[in-house]
């Protein structure tokens, strides 16, 4: 049954696996070299006349590296031209003075760039190459020269964690216009590093509690990702200052509702794997998000509005009554959800609780005690 009520918001492109870093946390366990088997440029063209026929939605252009293939530019303004809105998810390391006069010129609305840490050490190390981080400044601020709107995402793990707040002071320092934070989510190489790399549950609630901390007192747009229970901290938080009996602070602008939030930002709950967000791989697949590894179907052998309104998967996850333990009788979960990819990752069942949450929602307290 078609479900048109469901309109993408966010779609997150794989244009190549190829990359130039080896990222230690790379969903995409990126090769070097582009593959052969990377959607063709006539392919790619036809995908974006279909997806016109949702817009205005925003078009992510991500790898691997994106500036790895040759036509991303073309694809870029074929895109805008269709009433696309174009963003650009890139390492930085490639933005050379050419690079960014492109960007301008072929209308991409904003471009985020990885930095994983506050300084060259920790961001070098996780990304996998010496002088990643230098290039990426230089990329960042050629951007900025030219007016071009610049987020920064930082991939949280346990090695820069407790340096979040000094990459919050160096995002500020840059002058970018959001600051995404990515909590680890065990896919691609992740799987094999995600026991030690993942922050504990506890600490997990702590970086989201502190987030929502510089929501009230930072200028940047700020947003969680791949970590839908943020939703539900701000729903205590603001409930515990009701309760209190102190004035509700305005949320400023961020990912999460602020009056300023950007439309890369705009979010309405959490996981919106298969409701507002895809995911479309290198060779044409279709998945949830990025990190959910289950096919929807194939651009190759279907059509976008086929798979978009008639997949099953996607059918299963619109309908919040098949969620499973935790998250299927939580409170909260028509705002957060839990996320979907992280579920998957650790039980092998999409539906199955948010395994990295801390809330016991008081109907399973209930259940429990029977």
């Amino acid at each position: 049954m078609a479900q048109q009520a469901f309109q993408p918001r966010l779609i997150f492109w794989e244009l190549t696996r190829g990359c130039n870093l080896r990222c230690i946390h790379c969903r995409a366990s990126a090769t070097q070299l582009s593959s052969p088997d990377d959607l063709s440029n006539q392919e790619s063209l036809k995908i974006i006349d279909q997806l016109a026929g949702y817009a205005p939605f925003i078009l992510v252009l991500s790898g691997g590296e994106p500036l790895f293939r040759k036509d991303a530019f073309q694809l870029a303004r074929h895109a805008s031209e269709k009433g696309i809105k174009v963003a650009l998810a890139t390492n930085g390391t490639l933005v050379d003075d050419d690079i960014a006069d492109q960007v301008v010129k072929v209308g991409i609305r904003r471009v985020a760039i990885s930095l994983d840490g506050p300084d060259a050490p920790t961001h070098d190390a996780f990304r996998g190459i010496p002088g990643a981080f230098d290039k990426a400044i230089e990329g960042l601020l050629r951007l900025k020269q030219r007016g071009i709107s610049v987020q920064i995402n930082t991939s949280v793990a346990k090695h820069n964690a407790a340096k979040l707040p000094q990459t919050l002071e160096l995002a500020l320092r840059l002058g970018v216009d959001a600051f995404h934070l990515f909590l680890l989510v065990p896919v691609g190489c992740g799987v094999q590093i995600a026991e030690k790399q993942m922050v504990e549950a506890e600490e997990y609630e702590a970086i989201l509690n502190w987030l929502y901390d510089r929501t009230l007192d930072t200028r940047l747009e700020l947003k969680a990702t791949c970590a839908p229970h943020f939703f539900r901290v701000v729903r205590q938080r603001r409930a515990e200052s009701k309760r209190k009996g102190e004035e509700i602070p305005e949320l400023a602008a961020h990912g999460h509702g602020g009056h300023g939030s950007h439309a890369m930002n705009a979010m309405t709950r959490g996981c919106l794997a298969g409701t507002g967000v895809c995911f479309i791989s290198h060779q044409g697949g279709v998945f949830p998000c990025g990190y959910l590894p289950v096919e929807a179907g194939n651009l190759r052998r279907q059509s976008f509005s086929e798979i978009w309104e008639n997949s099953e998967l996607f059918a299963s996850l619109r309908d919040i009554g098949n969620l499973k333990g935790k998250c299927g009788v939580c409170e909260f979960r028509n705002i957060c959800e839990g996320c979907r990819a992280r579920a998957f990752g650790y039980s092998g069942d999409y539906l199955a609780e948010e395994p990295f949450c801390l809330y016991t929602p008081r109907a399973y307290e209930m259940t429990r005690a029977l």
